[in-house]
């Protein structure tokens, strides 16, 4: 008896040959990178194209930022988080603020620092062969020892007016003051220099460094509060105080300082509004971010194009790879994202490139220049993120349009 054999039908999900194969995201990524791998130097170009678009948005971004850095420093070290409150000039009857007016101004929340400064009504000279009646021109003035954070100055040489030395007959010249005593600096390991205030020698232990907001300042001998009440019959009373606040509450500051130096008649008190240096530190943020928006989007429109004409291209030579594919069985899912996995891969790799590089160039830049480093945390994610996008919608249409060739079409115009 001849025998014959019988191979079982198959079961299970294979039994319906005409099921549509699924591939896995692995299968889909390796078909995506197909294109990429066997068309290097063509992929090589396409991605640097991109990475330079998104290298040119971390630069357009860092390199302002990291200069408006440096601008706002520079401007509000002229003063543009700081008041100044005083009795305005020509009353009846002078007006003497409470002695604990800067401590009242400290508890204002916004209030990062206060002091104050009080006009003494004595002349300084440089000697006793000078006369007695020509001050200079210059301001003897009381300084508690914390003005200076107070006002944003800084000592040009020696030091500022202390707890050891508040009682002391000493002295700090203002920048300009300095330079009319014929004092322009000290050096250490001389003997200090000294000044007459009155009738009593006083010695110059710092010169400030120039404070171009406020001159009254420049042109002032600063002597401690306690030296002024115990030698030059100063009544403690403060003429000036001077104040620094948050620069986004600065108005708000201003607009209770006077009832908070002199509850009993405000009206009477003069609060200068904020520097001319706080709106122009503003503006310069608003025009910088409209410059960043403008460079950015020309960068990414740059290398999205780039992207779009690579896919495509890369569509019209494949077209023979497309009809086999079909022809096997492909459906046009697969043939979409095949192509929109090669275009996103593409610009993914264009976009970390071009991250990296404009990361290091802007660091490069901004120590060269000498500005803090910035680098907007935001930039270096938009060129991620951009680069997925860019590559997302660069490859829709060419993935689009691979997925509608017919296999009888692609074979034949392969």
């Amino acid at each position: 008896m001849k025998r014959t054999d019988t191979v079982p039908a198959p079961t299970g999900p294979d039994a319906d040959p005409s099921r549509p194969v699924r591939l896995a995201p692995s299968d889909v990524l390796r078909l995506g990178l197909l294109g990429i791998r066997t068309r290097r130097m063509r992929a090589a170009l396409s991605a640097l194209g991109i990475s330079i678009g998104i290298a040119t948005l971390i630069l357009v971004t860092s390199i302002p930022a990291s200069s408006q850095r440096h601008l706002d420093q520079q401007l509000s070290a002229l003063g543009t988080n700081t008041l100044r409150a005083e009795p305005m000039s020509n009353q009846k009857e002078p007006i003497l603020l409470p002695e604990e007016a800067p401590d009242m101004v400290r508890r204002i929340g916004p209030v990062t620092h206060a002091s104050a400064v009080a006009n003494t009504h004595t002349l300084v000279r440089r000697s006793d062969r000078t006369d007695p009646n020509d001050g200079l021109g210059l301001t003897v003035l009381a300084a508690r020892t914390d003005l200076l954070p107070a006002v944003n100055g800084t000592i040009g040489s020696g030091t500022f007016l202390n707890s050891t030395t508040d009682s002391f007959p000493t002295v700090v010249l203002g920048y300009e003051a300095a330079a009319r005593l014929g004092i322009p600096r000290l050096t250490p390991g001389q003997e200090p220099p000294q000044v007459i205030i009155g009738n009593t020698y006083f010695t110059v232990i710092g010169v400030l460094a120039p404070m171009r907001l406020t001159p009254d300042l420049e042109r002032s001998v600063l002597v401690g509060w306690g030296a002024a009440k115990k030698t030059l019959h100063f009544d403690g009373h403060p003429t000036v105080v001077y104040t620094t606040a948050r620069e986004d509450s600065i108005e708000d500051v201003a607009s209770v300082l006077a009832a908070t130096v002199y509850p009993q008649a405000p009206g009477l008190i003069q609060v200068s509004r904020p520097s001319d240096a706080l709106a122009a530190k503003r503006a310069t943020a608003s025009t910088f971010s409209a410059l960043f928006l403008g460079l950015a989007g020309v960068a990414l429109l740059v290398g999205g194009v780039g992207v779009a004409n690579t896919m495509y291209i890369s569509v019209l030579e494949r077209r023979r790879e497309i009809g086999l594919r079909r022809a096997l069985g492909a459906h046009r899912g697969q043939i979409r994202g095949q192509f929109l996995t090669e275009s996103v891969a593409l610009s993914l790799l264009g976009g970390i490139l071009g991250t990296v590089v404009g990361v290091l160039t802007s660091l490069g830049y901004a120590v060269y220049q000498g500005w803090p480093p910035v680098i907007p945390l935001s930039a270096v994610g938009a060129g991620t993120a951009g680069a997925i996008v860019i590559g997302v919608v660069a490859g829709v249409y060419p993935s689009m349009r691979a997925a509608r060739l017919a296999p009888t079409e692609a074979l034949a115009t392969g």
